[in-house]
């Protein structure tokens, strides 16, 4: 049995509280208000425990540094490549794909990741709008 953390439980917390998917530093950097001798070792740690335990996901994004999100069920995530936010999208499940690709595969598909990249609203919205100036 894991022993109770305080810490452990305000990063906790502070993810699920959230929709904008923060990456470790985000997380030390808001819970070093209630915890300021926190490290961020402590941070990382304690986010790969949770995302071990299932109690959070971790989201690799490429390039950027692992994002986290509260959400643990089955969702689809978009990246833009403009400003690097990862947002939620929502939208009817797309798990038939496992059947696709165990089709004329020899193995066991048993399960995938996608993700959808892009340009976000905003970054479009500002693209659109220098453009007409």
């Amino acid at each position: 049995m894991l022993k109770y953390s305080r810490q452990r439980e305000s990063i906790k917390n502070f993810i699920m509280q959230r929709s904008d998917h923060p990456t470790a530093e985000t997380v030390y950097m808001g819970i070093r208000k209630e915890y300021p001798h926190v490290s961020l070792g402590t941070v990382y740690r304690n986010l790969s425990l949770l995302a071990e335990l299932g109690e959070i996901r971790k989201i690799s994004v490429g390039d950027g540094p692992d994002r986290f999100d509260g959400n643990t069920s089955p969702h689809y995530h978009f990246f833009c490549k403009e400003c690097g936010q990862v947002i939620d999208l929502a939208m009817d499940s797309i798990d038939h794909i496992n059947v696709i690709a165990s089709h004329r595969f020899g193995g066991r598909v048993e399960g995938s990741v996608t993700h959808f990249f892009g340009t976000c609203p905003e970054c479009l919205a500002k693209e659109i709008s220098s453009k007409s100036s």
